[in-house]
């Protein structure tokens, strides 16, 4: 296992960052996964014996269950405390009420109460802002994460599914007041899905924040299972949740790719789709949730995997994105830069 910092901070984290989804299974989280406290103290277990020291939830995992079932996992453990940086995430509807959802103060400030009493914690190590609100102004959202570092309740902040303008505004206000910037992004990137490097991932190196990927198998698109022709188990999470979404076509062309390096290594499919993300020098974390203790071990071996530069270049040609503007005038209009540049570090 490989360890990189939680963005531009001196804290470590494990390349591998174990997701609970699967933890519980309440209301429509069913279709995700329903361990009991039993499984997912083995799976934790597992994990954190492997060097995974990262763990990640959310308010809304299974209507809170989640995160009862994590928090009480990490103490049967045995571990101390400070081993695992823990991270949960604030935004979703966690109540009837018109305020129990958002980017408000108001909600965080009662998330956080309610996520460290789940959790059964006094502090949580990464908060994040779990999605894009339309309403909240971004000042008001940064203020309230700053007041939460101050108080103690939690120790560094991050957002996941926002727009790279947006996350630039939201540095940019924190740099303004003396506030704490956020350190993560958390978002979807698979060998499928590549449009993050459009926009975001620039913003991300420029701005330094660490990337941690969700769904890096695309919902289990990504494990070999379907075929072309509709094929596919009966009891995988695609048939009941068809998420995220995906140009099905381009991935079959992708898991094409990667079937033949999987089967000339003798591996499975997904390690190849886990260890190409991995492999991308802008992906601080990825998150992998496991139903069996088998799945788990399959996702943890992909930190094993060492791809060739051949290999690297057949993937890469097979998932690159489509070309869209300002992007191919950008590269048009910088041939002659990048040429230079290149030349000067010989």
């Amino acid at each position: 296992m490989r360890y990189k910092t939680l963005g531009n901070t001196g804290l470590a984290v494990s390349e591998i960052c174990l997701g609970t989804m699967t933890f519980g299974g309440k209301g429509f989280w069913t279709n995700i996964g329903t361990l009991d406290q039993s499984v997912a103290d083995g799976i934790v277990a597992r994990a954190l014996d492997a060097g995974v020291n990262f763990i990640d939830t959310a308010d809304v995992y299974s209507e809170g269950l989640s995160e009862e079932i994590t928090g009480q996992a990490m103490k049967n453990s045995g571990r101390q405390r400070s081993d695992i940086v823990l991270a949960t995430k604030v935004f979703g509807q966690t109540g009837p009420g018109h305020n129990d959802r958002g980017a408000s103060r108001g909600h965080i400030m009662d998330g956080v109460k309610a996520s460290l009493k789940r959790l059964g914690t006094d502090y949580i190590d990464l908060y994040q802002i779990h999605g894009t609100d339309p309403i909240t102004p971004v000042e008001e959202t940064v203020r309230a994460m700053e007041d939460l570092i101050r108080q103690g309740h939690i120790r560094y902040w991050g957002i996941s599914n926002w727009a790279a303008w947006k996350i630039a505004k939201a540095a940019g206000i924190a740099d303004m007041h003396g506030w704490t910037r956020p350190v993560t992004l958390q978002s979807y990137y698979t060998i499928a899905g590549r449009d993050l490097e459009r926009e975001i991932v620039p913003m991300l190196e420029s701005e330094k924040l660490g990337l941690m990927v969700w769904s890096p198998l695309a919902g289990g698109f990504l494990s070999g299972k379907y075929s072309r022709d509709g094929g596919g188990p009966n009891d995988a999470r695609r048939v009941t949740f068809d998420f995220p979404p995906l140009n099905k076509d381009r991935a079959f062309d992708c898991i094409d790719v990667m079937r033949e390096i999987a089967e000339a290594r003798g591996v499975s499919i997904a390690r190849i789709a886990l260890a190409y993300v991995l492999h991308r020098p802008f992906v601080m974390s990825v998150i992998i949730g496991a139903k069996t203790p088998e799945q788990l071990d399959d996702n943890l071996a992909a930190t094993e995997i060492v791809l060739t530069s051949e290999e690297l270049t057949r993937l890469d040609d097979v998932s690159k994105l489509p070309s869209e503007y300002p992007g191919w005038m950008i590269e048009r209009q910088t041939d002659a830069s990048r040429a230079r540049l290149k030349a000067n570090n010989g």
